[in-house]
């Protein structure tokens, strides 16, 4: 595991000389380079008609005769920070089909991921688990209102937003006589900033939820609560603004990320992978059994995160257009795809197909097809479903055996190595005609490499400083007797 961290912090280093040359690039471009075209219709995962993307243009009538002579006056450059509008420029439809989405996105983390990870711990760790979800969601919802969301939406440099919107400033809703105004991101023009700001929330609350799979039965409540609050500034939003800001490094660069693949899946996997490697092991692992307790609670909830991923994957398009029922589609078809693909190579490995299997390859196409959803055709999105299922039961069985690391729902195994696949594969089965721009392997390779250190290596250094400060980990005594009575006075019967 050692080797494993190592690595990680040798790869920053090479990063950092290439993060290095991007900036010095950048700061020797010409300066006409600073004021790009607006991009078409639907380019990117948040892009939106450009009819409404634009501000009223200035009154022009008093212009000097002379510009008549000038060639014909170009476009109105899109915004680029959120704007106010009149409350007609609002889409209903958009904004009905995004306020779904924000609730099937809330949906997939209170109850799906609470149940999905509670039904596979043991009896004594499920109301701790169910708990950390819920807690997650609490902590992260006034965490993104006070920071979050400025420093991840918000134009700035290359690596984090501003400041414009701490405590949400200037983000309003003023209903008046005889007109009504509000504010609206750049990223999403056709909607009020308002859904704009909570569906992105939801994005923020899932994926440190997501860590806990990696540590469950063993880590504080107490130094969870501080990691996630930390890492939610720290990681996440750097990564989200990276990725999906315009003025992001790898924004800027056309990192294809429909909707989440880095962001998400692998920011949160390697965080996972991180965490169990420093916590260390379950008492008892290797030598005890720690079947779970309820798969019935793992199915439900597995299929709850089915339901609310087309949230998450359909409702990225960030309209309720065709982009979106094509992310449905591609959704759809590569869950199916991965969950018959974990199935049977279960199967053959080891004579039988599980309840636990097929719904552990049902989440491992949600998560691969999830960076592709908006950027892949159907033949692509079954590929990446059969490869992610295949793939990532080999990587929650052999290799997480073969390097005997204790990632205790697989949280590494299937959102991280599922994400770094997606990613990866959206690369070859982007087409241009869907998702309005060409794939390529080492640009998403870039993407990839940078989430996993930067995750990797803040998440370590995170996590040590706490192990000092507090300690991490209940002891030996605690762990067996199980966090629900330890962390909680309660008890499931």
């Amino acid at each position: 595991m050692r080797k494993l961290l190592m690595s990680l912090l040798m790869a920053g280093s090479l990063l950092a000389g290439g993060i290095g040359a991007a900036l010095a690039d950048d700061a020797s471009a010409p300066a006409a380079a600073s004021a790009p075209a607006a991009p078409a219709p639907e380019a990117t995962a948040s892009a939106a008609p450009a009819a409404s993307a634009t501000p009223a243009a200035a009154d022009t009538a008093s212009a000097p005769a002379a510009a008549a002579s000038a060639p014909a006056e170009a476009a109105p450059a899109a915004p680029t920070a959120p704007f106010s509008v009149d409350s007609s420029k609002i889409n209903s439809g958009d904004t009905a089909w995004m306020l779904t989405s924000t609730a099937l996105v809330l949906f997939m983390t209170i109850p799906g991921l609470a149940l999905f990870y509670g039904g596979m711990v043991r009896k004594k760790n499920v109301l701790a688990t169910l708990m950390q979800s819920f807690a997650i969601t609490c902590l992260v919802t006034v965490i993104w209102t006070v920071v979050g969301y400025t420093l991840a939406f918000t134009p700035g440099g290359s690596f984090i937003g501003g400041f414009s919107r701490v405590f949400l400033e200037g983000m309003n809703y003023i209903k008046g006589d005889k007109a009504t105004t509000l504010t609206v991101s750049h990223l999403a023009p056709t909607i009020p900033e308002t859904v704009y700001f909570v569906y992105q929330m939801t994005f923020a609350i899932i994926t440190p939820a997501l860590i806990t799979g990696a540590f469950a039965d063993r880590m504080k409540f107490s130094a969870m609560l501080v990691f996630m609050t930390i890492w939610s500034i720290v990681v996440y939003a750097p990564i989200a603004h990276m990725v999906w800001e315009p003025t992001g490094w790898l924004a800027k660069d056309g990192i294809l990320d429909f909707a989440g693949g880095t962001v998400v899946h692998i920011n949160a996997g390697v965080a996972g992978l991180v965490c169990c490697i420093v916590l260390g092991k379950r008492v008892g692992y290797g030598r005890e059994a720690m079947a779970p307790h309820n798969l019935v609670l793992t199915l439900i909830g597995a299929a709850m995160l089915w339901v609310g991923w087309f949230g998450f994957n359909a409702g990225s398009a960030v309209a309720a257009d065709g982009r979106a029922g094509f992310a449905m589609l591609t959704t759809q078809v590569a869950t199916a795809c991965a969950a018959l693909g974990w199935m049977f190579a279960e199967w053959i490995a080891k004579g039988k197909p599980s309840v636990l299997g097929i719904a552990s390859g049902a989440v491992a196409g949600l998560v691969a097809v999830t960076p592709a959803s908006g950027y892949v055709g159907v033949m692509g999105s079954m590929v990446i479903g059969v490869v992610a299922g295949v793939v990532c039961f080999w990587s929650a069985t052999w290799l997480k055996h073969k390097f005997n690391y204790d990632d205790s729902l697989d949280a590494f195994g299937v959102h991280g190595v599922g994400g770094i696949l997606g990613a990866l594969l959206t690369g070859v089965f982007a087409v241009k005609d869907i998702g309005g721009a060409d794939g390529s392997v080492l640009l998403q390779a870039k993407g990839v490499l940078t989430t996993l250190i930067y995750s990797g290596v803040v998440s370590f250094v995170l996590l040590k400083v706490i192990d000092m400060v507090m300690g991490l980990r209940v002891s030996e005594e605690q762990e067996r007797e199980g966090l629900d009575v330890v962390l909680h006075g309660e008890r499931v019967e």
